[in-house]
């Protein structure tokens, strides 16, 4: 029976999708899915009464099982998106295809997939980590069938790790609900947590992008979002940094503040006490009593700002895996105490004074900084930005320049030098249980692009001075958005390197923000941005 599908279904893909490359397995975007501009034609609908999706390639899928069509899914042997454009297809003619199991069987696809890289990189680690990457979806039919040599091979040895390991693998979506839910689990692990005075929820889609070719790994990174295009848009980033060689990014800075407002009997009283915080022995006595505080809370520095008899004490900290806003508060409300017995006459208005600053939009956290500060930077090759990106390295470079670098400036903007870094940053917050109010500060971003190579290539990178994230507390413990820190690795806090997680989990936002910021550049720049959202996010009449 598989036989026999798979010929069936090589005779439907050569037939509609020849000239795309569809017969030999391409996925016409990295993971299989769409980019903005790769969706081809659904296939002509049937009339066969027992099919209700009414395609003929659905319904040449029927009489195999969930796990046989992962697999060839997976060998490359019939393109992801094609099933989600014939699913698409199907349901604007009114036919009854069933979504759920397309879904089922997409996360058992990435299960496979997730396994599959994590059996790789631990080959690579035992034959000392030499040579690159070798990403399973290949689009040469050889190396689905598993041809012997090069690269090949090692392509089908970890596609047949994958099937294997991702039985048991932990970075799978078995936690992200898609079929049923635990509605009194769910209300019962939010109750005295998450939010008072429940009255339901609010479910949101989440797609998968990449690989996200970063530091030499791969990671799928799952966002949550109702914008059509957006997923797909980022995918097509993410193909061309992979296509390219991979990106890299680097932390720079690291540290949570909290800046509480302070009143003194008088303006010279507030400089007294700004001097009196500069001596090293005193910041060594604060420094003691705030980290008495947490196992994890590390004070880095202390800087007053000054507005008469007010005085704002920026502490800032480093705070393990967690987001880090209680710890901190915590830790400056104990600080304050200390501080009084050397200046009694100090008077807390509020631990928050708005120098810290928290989900607003300011010069004081673009400039020096607050959460993780993250910049990402891959070298695109000039010829996959001419055949992926459709466009080319000089209309990149004029385009970035007059709209992130000018108009952003004309605007007045304040960390706004960028197409859309709020796009990918809020949705992947969304997907991994972070405060979405943070993505004010978090997604302040500078993209820049400069030509390489003597012009022939681009270097673009994304500074983020600004990323508050974290692995553990808040949302990052109900089931759904645990599920989607495990599958990029970050869950919980770590073991061995406290803080680890959450600067991971930083450098994925910057890495995605990177693909998303060359996607959409790339669309502005060849005028396909308008109708990429027509084609894959407008419902057909």
């Amino acid at each position: 029976m598989l036989a026999r599908t798979t010929q069936t279904l090589g005779s439907c893909l050569a037939r509609r999708g020849a000239a795309r490359g569809l017969a030999s397995g391409s996925s016409g975007g990295v993971g299989g899915t769409p980019s903005a501009d790769d969706a081809p034609p659904a296939s002509a609908p049937i009339d066969a009464p027992a099919s209700k999706s009414k395609s003929q390639l659905l319904h040449a899928l029927s009489d195999l099982d969930d796990d046989a069509i992962a697999t060839m899914v997976f060998k490359g042997k019939l393109p992801a998106y094609r099933l989600e454009q014939e699913l698409k297809a199907a349901v604007q003619r009114g036919a009854d295809p069933d979504c759920t199991r397309a879904v089922r069987i997409r996360r058992k696809w990435v299960s496979m997939l997730a396994a599959s890289t994590e059996e790789e990189e631990a080959a690579k680690q035992l034959h000392g980590g030499g040579g690159a990457a070798v990403w399973p979806t290949t689009t040469s039919s050889s190396a689905a069938e598993g041809d012997s040599s090069g690269d090949n091979a090692a392509a089908a040895a970890a596609r047949e790790a994958g099937e294997e390991v991702a039985k048991t693998n932990p970075r799978t979506l078995a936690d992200l609900p898609f079929d049923s839910f635990d509605h009194d689990g769910f209300y019962q692990q939010i109750l005295g947590n998450n939010c008072e005075l429940v009255v339901g929820f609010v479910p949101l889609p989440v797609g998968l992008v990449g690989p996200l070719q970063l530091d030499g790994a791969k990671v799928q990174v799952p966002m949550a979002t109702t914008e059509g295009a957006l997923v797909a848009s980022t995918n097509r980033g993410c193909r061309a940094i992979m296509q390219s060689g991979g990106s890299t990014s680097t932390i720079f800075n690291d540290g949570m503040t909290r800046a509480p407002a302070i009143r003194m009997p008088s303006a010279a009283e507030a400089v007294a006490l700004k001097l009196w915080l500069d001596e090293p022995a005193n910041f060594g006595a604060i420094k003691a009593a705030f980290e008495s505080t947490s196992n994890y809370a590390k004070l880095d520095s202390i800087k007053c700002s000054i507005g008469g008899r007010n005085i704002f004490t920026r502490f800032k900290c480093r705070t393990g895996d967690a987001m880090g806003m209680n710890m901190i508060s915590k830790a400056v409300l104990h600080c304050m105490e200390v501080m009084k017995e050397a200046h009694p006459g100090i008077d807390v208005l509020a631990i928050s004074g708005n120098v810290c600053m928290d989900k607003k939009p300011s010069a004081i956290n673009w400039i020096e900084g607050r959460g993780k500060s993250v910049v990402c930077e891959v070298v695109l090759s000039g010829h996959v930005i001419v055949e992926t990106l459709k466009c080319t390295v000089q209309s990149l470079v004029e385009l970035n320049a007059a709209k992130n670098l000018v108009g952003s400036s004309l605007a007045g903007s304040i960390g706004g030098n960028n197409a859309h870094a709020a796009n990918i940053v809020a949705a992947v917050f969304l997907a991994t249980g972070q405060d979405p109010a943070q993505v004010v500060e978090s997604a302040t971003c500078m993209t820049l692009m400069e030509p390489v190579n003597e012009g022939k290539d681009l270097h673009v990178s994304v500074t983020m001075p600004s990323i508050e994230v974290g692995t553990i507390g808040g949302g990052t413990a109900l089931p759904a958005q645990y599920a989607c820190l495990e599958l990029l690795g970050v869950n919980g806090a770590h073991a061995e390197e406290p803080g680890a997680n959450a600067k991971q989990l930083a450098r994925i936002v910057a890495g995605t923000v990177l693909a998303g910021e060359i996607s959409l550049m790339s669309a502005l720049a060849s005028n396909h941005l308008v109708s990429a959202h027509l084609a894959l996010n407008r419902k057909k009449e």
